[in-house]
C-alpha cells in the first residue's frame, strides 16, 4: 500500500483531475491513500511545521516505511526510485510520503523519516508537487514491469 500524507489542500480543478487520473491508473498496481491535512499558513514557521507535524503524526502507523520529501533530501533518477520502490515493497506492506506545508517538514517528523528524498533543488508549489510525486510513482511500476511509458 502507498500512503501519501500532504499538508494543504488542492484547490484548482486542473490539479484535482490530474491526481484522479494518477489514483485511477496507479490502482492497477497498488492501493493508494492520500490525506490531506490543513495547512496552518501563519506567519511563525516553527509553530506551523510543529502543528503540522502533530497532525502528520496521527495518520503513521508503526508499519509505515516513511519516506519525506526535502529539498535536502537524496537526489535519484527514475530508474533508481523505481529499483528502490521495488526493493521496499518486498520488506515493506505500506510506504507513506509526506509532503510538508509551505515551511516543510518538522524536525520531528524528519526524524522519524526512514528515508529523505528530493526531486529538485527547485522549491514546487506543494498542489503540483503531489501531481509530480504521483506521476513518479505510477513511472516506477511501468519500469518495474517493463511496460511501455518511461523514455
Amino acid at each position: 500500500m502507498i500512503k501519501i500524507i500532504a499538508v494543504g489542500n488542492i484547490k484548482e480543478s486542473y490539479l484535482k483531475e490530474a491526481v484522479e487520473e494518477y489514483k485511477k491508473r496507479l490502482q492497477k498496481y497498488t492501493n493508494l491513500s492520500i490525506i490531506e491535512l490543513k495547512d496552518e499558513g501563519i506567519s511563525s514557521p516553527g509553530k506551523a511545521k510543529d502543528l503540522e507535524g502533530e497532525r502528520i503524526k496521527k495518520h503513521l502507523n508503526p508499519k509505515d516505511y516513511i519516506i519525506t520529501l526535502e529539498i535536502k533530501g537524496e537526489q535519484i533518477s527514475s530508474e533508481q526510485f523505481s529499483k528502490k520502490l521495488e526493493s521496499l515493497q518486498i520488506e515493506n506492506s505500506n510506504i507513506c510520503f509526506i509532503i510538508g506545508g509551505s515551511y516543510g517538514l518538522s524536525d520531528e517528523i524528519k526524524k522519524m523519516s526512514n528515508y529523505a528524498l528530493s526531486f529538485s533543488k527547485l522549491t514546487f508549489p506543494h498542489q503540483l508537487f503531489r501531481v509530480f510525486l504521483l506521476e513518479q510513482i505510477y513511472r516506477c511500476y511501468k519500469i518495474s514491469n517493463n511496460e511501455s511509458y518511461h523514455k
